[in-house]
């Protein structure tokens, strides 16, 4: 039996969901943080829950090839990286199997996830970040505590970045600036927020306890002092005691308090509660893919929920005859028709505002009957009444962007019944050195009309012709490819035989009588029906 405060050897064999190395010690997991793939390890047993433990590692026996140098010096203290310790190909790997295993053990689905496209550049990516400020110390959380970390230079953030928090410190320091203690909730400072674009332009937005600044001009010399590109400094008001960041009052200190920037050929305007993905190259990538899933002719009416600033409908409305975006935050609908005029696109498109199911359900009381549905929903994912909505609008298609496998696994499972099955997966790195991942997921509707039944005469019926047509690997290739379904053998002999065709006498039979054999699901045995009448079997 594990004990705390032991010592055990182990051999890593997968990553937990945070990044943490997963091993099995006297049947019990055990989540080992900074541990590999395949590494032998003696692991000690920090403490032990009800249905794993957690440890650290105590002697690299065997590391693996993927092991490399640490290039952060707050690397293992700082909460922001999780990956900085292996080669970027076997963080890639990593992310696409996590993505899998969440789809296979949460949604019950056997969807490969076909690919997972990198980044070209692992550093400096990010154009946003958002600085928790405490006494003497500006970066980031320590992982899974609100201690914040000082961080001089932070390598997923522009060096445009490093000195206007350099800037904003000296400042506080000079004018003896009080930083927020969110135990009391007295204190000023709370946050440092920051948008670069790709133009090399910084937006700053001091977020404070209070209504008003000492020394707001000499912030703003000392901001523009250091970045000469700088666009604009702005005040957020935030007095409530939450960990929300920003505040919902705003006011300009010096320059303007907006950026543009350039998406799939678009121009956006950004003010600082605008949500935008903080990697623009890989979010370039991500929203071709949900366009490529889209299959869009021209013909099309999408309907795209949680659209925030409207950048995939943009991208969509370039391809599509009408999109109706729906998001419940009334700044970034406003933002999303602003930027749609800008871009010339405001006769192929309409935003609402208002709650993502609510306003489903309204288009769908209006007849508005959408070709593709496209969701990008936060974190938490589809409220189970969205998806009904979704499935009561029947597009033909769903298009699911995520940011998190499991609840995006969670939600597709929902579809299923609803029927509407996933048919392919891929993975996008927005976030490289970190463990989070973006999906892209299409589900297809299947539709009764499309199915025939056929009446065999089985009488008449030449079963060892039909059974010569295609081969149990034939058969898994076809369902592969055109539905992106793993099927075994036993699924295809299941059908085949409510198809009245001839299989092995013993063939997948049970080995006992009490052995439980699965039944085809329903998606599966669609398929494999679709794959035998595309070989002429029925």
């Amino acid at each position: 039996m594990l004990k705390e405060g032991r010592i055990y050897p182990a051999v890593i064999g997968s990553y937990a969901s945070g990044g943490e190395g997963v091993a099995r010690i006297e049947g019990m997991a055990v989540f080992v943080k900074g541990a590999l793939r395949g590494e032998r390890t003696d692991v000690f047993i920090e403490h032990i829950g009800h249905n794993a433990a957690w440890g650290r590692i105590e002697r690299l026996v065997e590391p693996s090839p993927a092991r490399i140098d640490l290039d952060c010096p707050y690397f293992g203290t700082c909460g922001g990286c999780q990956f900085r310790h292996m080669a970027y190909v076997e963080e890639l790997e990593a992310k696409r199997r996590r993505v899998e295993d969440a789809l296979r053990r949460i949604g019950g689905i056997d969807l490969p996830v076909s690919v997972i496209y990198g980044a070209k550049n692992t550093h400096r990516y990010r154009n946003k970040v958002q600085f928790p400020v405490s006494a003497g110390a500006i970066g980031y959380y320590q992982g899974r505590t609100h201690k914040v970390v000082d961080i001089a230079d932070c390598l997923l953030q522009p060096e445009l970045d490093t000195v206007c928090r350099a800037a904003v410190k000296g400042w506080m320091e000079r004018f003896h600036i009080s930083a927020y203690d969110e135990r009391t909730g007295k204190g000023l400072v709370r946050h440092l927020f920051l948008r670069t674009n790709s133009a090399g332009e910084a937006l700053c937005c001091v977020v404070v306890n209070g209504k008003s600044l000492p020394h707001e001009d000499e912030l703003a010399d000392a901001l523009r002092t250091a970045a000469p590109t700088l666009a604009g400094v702005v005040l957020s008001v935030n007095t409530r005691k939450t960990n929300v960041i920003l505040g919902n009052e705003y006011r300009t200190l010096w320059g303007r308090d907006w950026l543009e920037e350039t998406l799939c050929g678009h121009t956006f305007r950004l003010s600082v509660p605008s949500f935008f993905q903080v990697n623009r190259e890989q979010t370039e990538l991500l929203y071709s893919r949900a366009l490529e899933f889209a299959a869009l002719t021209g013909t099309e009416t999408v309907v795209e929920l949680y659209c925030g600033i409207g950048a995939i409908s943009l991208t969509l409305a370039e391809q599509a005859k009408q999109v109706i975006g729906v998001e419940v935050v009334s700044q970034a609908v406003a933002d999303a028709k602003e930027n749609a005029n800008c871009n010339g696109l405001e006769a192929k498109t309409r935003f609402e505002c208002g709650d993502a199911g609510d306003l489903a359900a309204q288009l769908e009381a209006e007849d508005v009957r959408p070709d593709v549905v496209v969701v990008d929903p936060p974190r938490k994912g589809l409220a189970p009444e969205v998806v009904d909505t979704i499935a009561g609008l029947a597009p033909d298609r769903v298009v699911y962007v995520s940011c998190d496998p499991a609840t995006l696994a969670r939600d597709v499972k929902r579809f299923i019944p609803l029927g509407y099955v996933p048919v392919k997966a891929e993975a996008v790195d927005l976030f490289p050195r970190t463990a989070h991942v973006e999906t892209v997921v299409l589900l297809s509707k299947l539709r009764a009309e499309h199915h025939i039944e056929v009446d065999l005469d089985l009488g008449d019926m030449d079963l060892t012709s039909a059974e010569s047509k295609a081969t149990y690997d034939e058969i898994k290739a076809y369902v592969l490819e055109k539905f992106g379904l793993k099927v075994s053998s036993l699924y295809i002999s299941q059908i085949k035989r409510k198809c009245g065709l001839e299989v092995g006498e013993n063939y997948n039979h049970p080995k006992s009588e009490n052995t439980k054999v699965p039944t085809c699901p329903p998606e599966k045995e669609t398929a494999i029906r679709k794959a035998l009448e595309h070989f002429k079997m029925v």
